[in-house]
């Protein structure tokens, strides 16, 4: 990106830091006001690693379900229907 038309201003990197922030949880509850930009992408890091977990772990409980389950069942179509969307 070169050119002055496309540098970003330190007024937008402010207001996309303090977005980002207000989509921490653990920003939110804290509510201490700023924090540095570092800190912040540090725990958005933190905060999407533990969302892969979460969503590997509901990945594996799922599949345990579906082993055990009949597959004609309609709670096996409700969760297939799910997986397709």
């Amino acid at each position: 990106m070169s050119g002055r038309g496309s540098r970003i201003t330190d007024e937008e990197i402010n207001e996309l830091v303090s977005k980002l922030q207000s989509l921490l949880p653990e920003s939110r509850r804290r509510n201490t006001g700023r924090v540095s930009a570092s800190k912040l992408l540090k725990e958005t890091c933190s905060y999407i690693k533990s969302l892969h977990r979460e969503v590997d772990g509901l990945s594996d409980r799922l599949s345990g379900l579906m082993v055990t389950m009949d597959s004609n069942s309609p709670q096996a179509e409700i969760i297939r229907s799910l997986l397709r969307s």
